[in-house]
This record gives structure tokens, C-alpha cells and sequence, in this order.
């Protein structure tokens, strides 16, 4: 029985089996309140016998009648295409932009940060496979149908400078994000796409309109390593970086380095040239520390040492912002002036201790710093 069929049996007592915390049995009025959240995707092609072709990611799920896509919260109903989770977010927190982390977009400030359920990678480390990796109906909507319009409503309400899309996969519930990004443009509250970069050119542009940031969440510089720890590929990342570094929208990349697996000095090398030559030396690059969670566990926490040696790397080639993250009170949370050396921004975790930026220049030589301030 497909999912869609599941979710119509009226009063079934059915429950989830992932985990019983998230156990919820299948009613009629559960199957209506569910129908609040389906509406027409976009980027799809209609194929013969009822069939749809998904063009959101570069997985290109050929989709039959009744049947879901891989990212789970997409699904055909006669030929066409539809999102399950429009205004149903199951997590909403009001977080500091460095937690994200973003270093040069509104320092100290806060985002109102939401997911819905699902996902377009099944990364074997995981740090919100709760979210990520659950179907929508596993995840209860405790929050009910959230409107783009409530959701810049309670960012207003809280004091949030922007509204981040993060914690599973924004791309999966791409209507919601940009409805929502649209609205909040409107209200001066700029929207951040905290992403893996698994998107279509597409879908990516019409986002870049309306959208104040992306951090891609790149996970190394190795087509192997993506197909086989994340079920991916890389090529269509390095695709996405490209377009939104041409679309002027500011760019940062994050790079969990995990132990054995992608914290080879080689490919640090590699990764900062590529940076160099297709976005310039001026995209803020983190090496964050790994921590084993979900599926990959044997593994021990990234050594400080191995941060490092990346730092000094990406200094060495010439970018003019790398980051250590995941590390609290390391030199390399600071910011520092790529011209005089002086240090412009100071953290501890996802704190600001001091900037000292003057309308986004040194306050010493006068350099301008790239990034929205």
C-alpha cells in the first residue's frame, strides 16, 4: 500500500513504527488536517500513464499515480505533482545567525530558523536525522498550518533580522521557503537558505531573487565520499555554489570534517583551490569539528589539530576567511582583517564578544569587508 492510500483509511489505528515518541495513529480527522498542507509543486514535467517527472534536484524522481518521491513529502495524485508540507514547519526556534553559522550576515543578531520533515540526502551523520530523515506524518505538526504571513509575523514579534530555513533540507519543502522568503522580503526581514545545495539552476535562481544568504553544507571535495556517505552526488553542489556567488546573494560554506573520512590535507588543497578560481577568496570557508551521531558513531570527535592544519591551509592558499567551528574560544571563530591582521570580530561559540567594524570597513587601514553588516 502506498502512502498516500495509508493516509485516506479513515479511522485506522494505525501507528508509526520508527519510534514510539513519534507513534501517531491515522484518523479521519488527522487525514483532514493533513490536506491543509498540500499544494501544487513547482518544477515538475508530466510524463504518460499519469506519471511525473520531479526537476526541484537533480535526482529527477520519475514518480508514479499515487506514489511519493525519494525526499519523502512530494507526491502525484493524477498526474501531478504536490507538496505535503506547505505552513507545516515541526520545529521553530529563534537562534543566534552564528549558529548557523553565518560570520558576515548580520553578526549578533537572531533568525527565526524552521524545518519541516524530509530531505533530498541521507547523510550517515546526521545531526537532525529526527527531522531530516522522517516521513511528514511521523513528525507530529504541533504547531498547526503556519502562513508565510504568521511566520514574518512572529519574526517581527520576537525581533528576529531574518528567517532561516535550516535544520533538515530546505529544497524539499522549496514552496513553503519561498512563499515565505518572498513574504519576508517584502517586510525588510530577509530570508537564509541553511542548505546541502542539491537544487536545480531553476529553482536556485528564483530563490537567489528573494533570498538575503545561503550557507551550502558542502560535505567534501569528493564525488566517492558524497555518493557513499551521503547518497549524493557533487557536481550539482558545486553547480549551486557558482550560480548564487554569480546572483550576488552572500555565500558561506561550511565543511564538517570527519575523521579518516574527508580531513585529508590533499583535499583541503584541493577544495580551497577550487574556491580560489570559481568564487574568490573572499566566501568565508568553516571547518567545523565532527561529533558521531546517527549512523556513524565509531567514529571519534574531530582533533583540534586537524582543524587547525585546515585553518593554516586556507590562509596559506589565500582565503581571506577561513573558520573553525565547533571549537568555543579558538582563534579561528575570530574575524580578522585580510589586509592589516587585526582582528574585527570576536566569538566564543555563538556569541559576539566585540566588532568592531566601522560601516562594514577596518576601523584601523580601512578595508572594506565583504558581507551584508
Amino acid at each position: 500500500m502506498n502512502r498516500r492510500a495509508f493516509l485516506k483509511i479513515p479511522c485506522a489505528a494505525v501507528a508509526g513504527t520508527l519510534t514510539g515518541r513519534l507513534a501517531r495513529p491515522v484518523t479521519a480527522r488527522a487525514v483532514q488536517a493533513h490536506r491543509r498542507f498540500v499544494r501544487r509543486a513547482q518544477f515538475f514535467k508530466k510524463l504518460d500513464h499519469l506519471r511525473v517527472e520531479c526537476r526541484l534536484c537533480p535526482r529527477h524522481c520519475v514518480v508514479a499515480d499515487q506514489e511519493t518521491g525519494w525526499c519523502g513529502n512530494r507526491s502525484n495524485d493524477k498526474g501531478i505533482y504536490y507538496t505535503e508540507v506547505f505552513g507545516r514547519p515541526v520545529t521553530v526556534h529563534n537562534d543566534p545567525i552564528e549558529k548557523k553559522p553565518l560570520f558576515h550576515f548580520k553578526p549578533a543578531t537572531n533568525a527565526l530558523s524552521l524545518s519541516t520533515a524530509g530531505c533530498n540526502f541521507e547523510c550517515q551523520f546526521c545531526q537532525n536525522w529526527e527531522i531530516s530523515q522522517f516521513r511528514p506524518e511521523q513528525v507530529p505538526a504541533r504547531y498547526g498550518f503556519v502562513s508565510p504571513e504568521q511566520l514574518v509575523e512572529v519574526a517581527r514579534r520576537r525581533g528576529s533580522e531574518s528567517i532561516a530555513f535550516t535544520y533538515g533540507e530546505p529544497v524539499v519543502f522549496y514552496e513553503y521557503m519561498l512563499a515565505t522568503a518572498t513574504a519576508s522580503k517584502s517586510a525588510g526581514i530577509p530570508g537564509v537558505m541553511i542548505s546541502n545545495g542539491y537544487i536545480e539552476a531553476e529553482p536556485m535562481k528564483k530563490l537567489c531573487a528573494v533570498l538575503g544568504a545561503v550557507k551550502v553544507d558542502f560535505k567534501a571535495f569528493s564525488d566517492d565520499f558524497y555518493r557513499k556517505w551521503c547518497r549524493g552526488t557533487l557536481k550539482p553542489v558545486l553547480e549551486t555554489m557558482k550560480l548564487v556567488h554569480r546572483q550576488g546573494v552572500w555565500l558561506e560554506m561550511v565543511h564538517l570534517t570527519i575523521p579518516t573520512l574527508n580531513d585529508s590535507a590533499e583535499q583541503t588543497k584541493r577544495l580551497c583551490g577550487w574556491v580560489l578560481e570559481h568564487l574568490g577568496p573572499d566566501v568565508p570557508l568553516h571547518f567545523t569539528r565532527f561529533h558521531p551521531t546517527y549512523k556513524l558513531k565509531n567514529l571519534p570527535p574531530t582533533p583540534p589539530d586537524t582543524l587547525e592544519r585546515q585553518y593554516r591551509i586556507a590562509r596559506k592558499a589565500g582565503i581571506h576567511f577561513p573558520y573553525v567551528g565547533n571549537l568555543p574560544g579558538h582563534q579561528g571563530e575570530n574575524t580578522y582583517c585580510p589586509k592589516c591582521g587585526k582582528i574585527l570580530i570576536k566569538r566564543v561559540g555563538f556569541t559576539v564578544v566585540e566588532n568592531r567594524l566601522s560601516e562594514g570597513k577596518c576601523p584601523d587601514c580601512r578595508e572594506k569587508i565583504p558581507g551584508v553588516w
